[in-house]
């Protein structure tokens, strides 16, 4: 049976919606299993960058729910109630590329508490399975729904092909999602894998006219491009040694939801874009440097924003104002 959640005291700035998942890694002395899901890190990234989060997710009452909340704990994340309901904790089997690359065979569940939130967060996070895998899916649309115009709405697909057989459903999904969200990020393979005819440039246009305010578009050690109606620019990544890419995206959508919280409300003229752009492209650079979804904390974002700032390596290749 369900249960019903409410948000708590003291009130987070950000609730994330997503799942929670153990990733199953095969090593030498055997598997070892570490807390994932794209829903968890973003929420664990925010706490590293001592953000007020909340996590509403999807958990058994196991050693595998046990491991992921002491993990948010440490980041000072809180677990909102309701979120051990299922039988057993969902979980994937990961394998590493040469490349630092990481593909998933998921056991997955994916359902959620009856929600009655009694406060308004500043920003209401989703995306990845949670958006797409019934019968929690529908949840989370109706969560948006009922907080869409009232809060900040963030949301990243995560595109997870193997998962998503229907092209066209995912596609009508993503879109309703998106006229419901603020901030849309995606890859460049979400954005090749939903659109196959357009271009990144093209497929940050389409969000745009979709209803979002900024959409931004990842694409590795390419950088990325954020665009809004009134700016856009490409951000370079910074340069480092890959040791996996594990949490990247995450890591850039924690950091990117931070600075959200940072400045005048609706401002997404150039100046803002550059700064959410260098400190999300900064803290997927930290966490690709180390292996495992390890984003950075506070300190060390700042610490590596401050030596950004003295040798002035990591600027935006290009601007656009909408009036140029």
């Amino acid at each position: 049976m369900h249960s019903t959640s409410v948000f708590p005291c003291p009130e987070p700035d950000v609730v994330v919606v997503g799942e929670s998942i153990i990733d199953i890694i095969q090593t030498a002395g055997g598997p070892v299993g570490f807390p994932g899901g794209s829903g968890m890190n973003v929420a664990f990234g925010l706490g590293r960058l001592g953000v007020g989060t909340a996590f509403l997710t999807a958990l058994g009452r196991d050693e595998h729910s046990k491991s992921i909340q002491r993990h948010l704990k440490a980041a000072g994340v809180q677990l909102l109630p309701g979120s051990e309901h299922l039988g057993r904790t969902s979980t994937a089997q990961a394998s590493l590329g040469s490349d630092g690359s990481a593909e998933y065979e998921f056991d997955l569940e994916w359902n959620l508490p009856h929600i009655a939130p009694t406060f308004l967060p500043k920003v209401l996070h989703t995306g990845s399975l949670a958006s797409f895998v019934e019968p929690g899916a529908s949840s989370v649309r109706s969560l948006l729904e009922l907080f869409a115009g009232r809060c900040l709405i963030t949301y990243d697909p995560n595109i997870r092909p193997t998962l998503l057989q229907d092209h066209a459903e995912t596609l009508r999904t993503f879109e309703r999602l998106v006229a419901l969200s603020t901030v849309v990020k995606l890859s460049a393979e979400d954005a090749a894998w939903l659109y196959p005819q357009k271009s990144c440039h093209d497929v940050g246009q389409r969000v745009l006219e979709l209803g979002a305010e900024l959409a931004v578009i990842t694409d590795g050690a390419a950088g990325s491009h954020l665009r809004s109606r009134t700016a856009q620019i490409d951000m370079p990544a910074p340069q480092v040694v890959v040791k996996d890419t594990v949490g990247a995206g995450d890591a850039y959508m924690s950091s990117l939801i931070a600075g959200l919280l940072e400045g005048p409300e609706g401002d997404f003229g150039y100046d803002k874009l550059s700064r959410l752009g260098t400190a999300a492209s900064l803290a997927a650079a930290i966490t690709v440097g180390r292996h495992g979804a390890e984003p950075p904390t506070r300190t060390e974002l700042n610490e590596s924003l401050e030596e950004l700032n003295q040798s002035l390596d990591l600027a935006p290749v290009s601007r656009k104002n909408s009036d140029d």
